[in-house]
């Protein structure tokens, strides 16, 4: 029977790979980077992956943590799958990751300073009226209704307060009248 090629040539060192690169590399693929800072800080890499979570009070797979009837197909019997039972030595992770769930959550988005102009340029201009607004000149980029009143309701959610202040002083202009009549000049 053949050898195959090259199995008795002497093993030769390769002058251009970097061993150093090479060791963090597979490094970084076998231990790859926990996002969560409770579980890094919780995780012992000596430990497997099933036994780090177990020991966290985490389920490693759901299947086998949550019991399930299964029917049989003869209707005779139903069987549960029993839950294993590990001892949770960490129980502070999950603790830390219920508290950190039970926070609220920051709505950070924003809208752009154009966008807020142009919706209370509608608003202004139109109030409630969004086929006008959808007719309007400054509608540049030829918004349905529909999109129009998306936007406007988008800068209500954004900036509840800034809205609100808008409104006041809107509805300030429109119930005081000028107090100069404007007069003609011939």
């Amino acid at each position: 029977m053949p050898k195959a090629k090259k199995s008795g040539k002497r093993k030769k060192f390769n002058y251009n790979q970097d061993r150093k690169k090479l060791l963090k590399q597979s490094l970084k693929k076998y231990n790859p980077r926990i996002e969560n800072n409770q579980i890094r800080n919780a995780w012992d890499s000596k430990k497997s992956m099933a036994r780090n979570l177990q020991e966290m009070g985490l389920a490693f797979d759901p299947n086998r943590t949550l019991p399930l009837k299964k029917t049989s197909l003869l209707g005779k019997k139903d069987k549960v799958t029993k839950v294993p039972v590990g001892i949770v030595t960490k129980p502070y992770v999950i603790n830390q990751l219920q508290e950190e769930a039970d926070r609220p959550e920051i709505d950070s988005k924003t809208l752009s300073s154009d966008l807020i102009e142009y919706a209370q340029y509608m608003i202004r201009e139109h109030l409630d009226d969004f086929k006008a607004m959808a007719m309007d000149e400054k509608n540049y980029y030829q918004d349905t209704p529909k999109q129009i009143k998306r936007k406007i309701n988008e800068y209500k959610r954004c900036h509840p307060e800034h809205y609100s202040a808008f409104l006041a002083s809107l509805t300030a202009e429109l119930t005081d009248p000028p107090t100069d009549p404007p007069t003609m000049v011939q």
